[in-house]
């Protein structure tokens, strides 16, 4: 296996705010504390870098604004300035993947308010976390966005560079290329894909940690026939597919009347401290 260099030593960072959509919520790993809610990468992160200080003697707190179907301009005018007086030394920021999903959008229009959004963050002192999109190449019946998510990340890594803030490099993380790290609406990741997530995070920090190379793929299993493909195909069509569409032609969003889970600054359980769970099939 080739080694894989370390990152130079992080900061030692005291308030995470994270900021976004479904992505960042945390869907759809589930929460085995809390019926209907999730944990995800954020949550997963936030607990090692909680774990990381105590062992340090530093405090730490941690709140995530994030709320599922959110476009980035509802993102940037509900949660920017809610999560900037919190005062963060570190935010994650995902924002647009709803909006490149639409039939029209204006990508450049979109990371331009991105990089804004960076740059004001950057100019408090705040180090910020920035996400590719995945690659979605290979995925039935969603790769047709794969083109969008491409342009999307390249735009992504410029806003990346002239910042200076982090980026997560989510599109060539090969061991996502597998059904099992992602849900069953083939759009969020399982608790597999968001643990792997969580670990190409903390590396990106500069955390990284010996659990298991989390950039492997799980080992194969044997693929669905073609009839069962095709089956699987129908049932995503008629549980995920129609009723996202019936929600675009209706104005409305899967966030509706939904509240940030984690509105304020406040200390991580030490249940979710462990970021990668055993793997399962």
């Amino acid at each position: 296996m080739p080694v894989r260099p370390a990152p130079a030593r992080p900061r030692q960072w005291e308030r995470f705010v994270a900021i976004g959509d479904s992505f960042t919520e945390g869907m759809v790993d589930e929460d085995p504390r809390r019926e209907g809610e999730y944990v995800g990468w954020a949550d997963r992160v936030a607990a090692a870098l909680a774990a990381r200080n105590e062992a340090e003697g530093a405090p730490f707190g941690y709140a995530n604004l994030a709320i599922r179907g959110r476009l980035i301009d509802a993102v940037l005018d509900e949660q920017l300035d809610a999560a900037l007086a919190l005062r963060p030394d570190l935010v994650s920021l995902s924002a647009g993947g709803n909006d490149v999903l639409r039939p029209r959008v204006s990508l450049l229009g979109v990371m331009g308010r991105l990089e804004a959004a960076v740059e004001r963050i950057r100019a408090t002192g705040a180090d910020v976390l920035l996400f590719t999109a995945p690659d979605v190449s290979w995925v039935s019946m969603v790769s047709r966005v794969h083109p969008r998510m491409v342009e999307y990340t390249a735009e992504l890594w410029g806003v990346g560079q002239r910042t200076g803030a982090f980026v997560v490099d989510v599109y060539t993380m090969r061991s996502l290329r597998d059904p099992r790290m992602w849900g069953e609406d083939r759009i969020h990741f399982s608790s597999e894909g968001h643990a792997r997530i969580a670990a190409q995070v903390l590396w990106t920090l500069g955390l990284p940690f010996e659990v298991r190379d989390w950039v492997e793929p799980l080992e194969e299993v044997a693929p669905l026939s073609r009839f069962g493909s095709m089956q699987a195909d129908r049932e995503w069509v008629a549980s995920h597919l129609r009723p996202w569409i019936r929600r675009r032609l209706r104005g409305e969003s899967s966030g509706d009347q939904r509240f940030a889970k984690r509105p304020e600054i406040g200390p991580v359980v030490r249940e979710l401290q462990d970021p990668m769970p055993p793997a399962h099939d």
